[in-house]
């Protein structure tokens, strides 16, 4: 028995691939057809209507693409998007590349859908934090993948083991209901816990184990004092009721004790929705399902040129394209590539940025790989310049 999951070998060999794209390579090659063709990857619709996208999976695609014949250029990753707006091209004979249209795509769109919700999530917690929580929902072999890109997307961090050895920074977690089920009661946890657990790591009490949600914070409180951080509440369903009632009946029972450091972490079942009303009393989130099984970015792939012509099939724009962005008005263009140069100023008189750049030049890379923390800055960079800075109620 095995994990069901295809390796690295396997998407560079091209055996991910839509059966149809192999049966194409197959008659161009036995025809002696074999066009440099120009392919355009863009989205013309966001999940739930949002503004934005964040682009994600950039680093995966290069590694499946490196060595190979092709010209690639697009957004850095972290970039935002917008719907039309080109995030990648790839140039170079088609039955080099043509096969990996599936695979390239999976690795868009599943990771740019994730680092895309944890933005919004971010965006509407503002300075509370938000962990990514919901690695046990996806299969465990894209954990590292979800995490990564919940991090980039905006998250202030994540649970699993394995995503922080490879990204380089400590993983976030409290303590399961398991713990405090196995000790009996939460005071008994706690102590255990705070005997044995590192000093570095925050004392933060799971408290909808067994009692009321105020008088598990009050138990949590008189058993480590000034060592509690933080409580958090991961209420089901069944018992949730109005969850800002409860945290508000939480806070004003730990601040009439004199808690007031004490903060209030929420989990189970949030969304940026969820949270834009939990504000007002809440200190941070942990989020899960709504974050790793966020809708994926539905981006296409299609052929805008062919040995250097514009064509394309209905209803899409021909030839390649440059995304010129103004960083002071925010205006955002999508233009024929050749001309991108007629629009270096903007009307309202800033230099403007070409988003789309080069990543790959004849399979090798063109720039510097930049670190996963340059990253979420050029997110955050970007999400600033081009939102309003909030999320929308329903």
């Amino acid at each position: 028995m095995q994990l069901h999951v295809a390796t690295l070998e396997d998407v560079r060999s091209k055996r991910v691939t839509d059966v149809y794209f192999r049966r194409a390579v197959e008659v161009l090659r036995a025809k002696g057809v074999d066009p440099v063709v120009t392919a355009e990857f863009h989205c013309g619709s966001l999940p739930g209507g949002a503004e934005f996208g964040v682009f994600c999976g950039l680093e995966e695609i290069m590694l499946v693409l490196q060595g190979l014949p092709v010209d690639v250029e697009g957004l850095a990753e972290g970039g935002v998007f917008c719907c039309g707006e080109p995030v990648l091209t790839i140039t170079g004979n088609y039955t080099v590349f043509g096969e990996l249209e599936t695979a390239v795509l999976g690795l868009m769109c599943q990771s740019s859908g994730i680092a895309t919700k944890a933005a919004r999530c971010k965006l509407a917690a503002g300075e509370r934090s938000v962990i990514s929580f919901g690695a046990r929902r996806m299969h465990p072999a894209l954990a590292p993948m979800i995490e990564r890109a919940a991090y980039i997307g905006g998250c202030d961090g994540f649970a699993v083991v394995k995503s922080a050895d490879l990204i380089g920074i400590p993983p976030t977690g409290t303590m399961p209901h398991a713990l405090i089920l196995i000790a009996g009661d939460l005071p008994t946890a706690l102590r255990w816990f705070d005997e044995v657990i590192d000093e570095g790591v925050p004392r933060i009490a799971l408290i909808d184990t067994f009692t009321d949600e105020k008088l598990g914070a009050l138990e949590a409180a008189e058993t480590l004092g000034q060592r509690l951080d933080a409580v958090r509440l991961d209420t089901p369903g069944s018992r949730r009721g109005n969850m800002l009632e409860l945290l508000r009946e939480v806070r004003w029972e730990l601040d009439l004790r004199g808690h007031r450091d004490v903060r209030l972490l929420v989990s189970g079942g949030l969304d940026e929705y969820d949270i834009l009303e939990l504000n007002a009393v809440a200190d941070g989130y942990g989020v899960g399902t709504a974050i790793s099984s966020a809708p994926v970015v539905n981006f296409a792939m299609d052929i805008v040129e062919i040995e250097g012509r514009p064509i394309a099939k209905r209803g899409k724009r021909s030839g390649r394209k440059q995304l010129v962005v103004c960083p002071s008005c925010r205006a955002r263009t999508v233009v024929p590539y050749a001309r991108a140069a007629e629009h270096a100023g903007c009307r309202c008189g800033a230099e403007t940025l070409l988003m789309v750049l080069p990543l790959l030049r004849q399979g090798e890379p063109a720039v510097p790989a930049p670190s996963i923390e340059q990253i979420r800055d050029r997110r955050a960079q970007q999400v600033a310049t081009l939102t309003s800075g909030r999320i929308e109620p329903r």
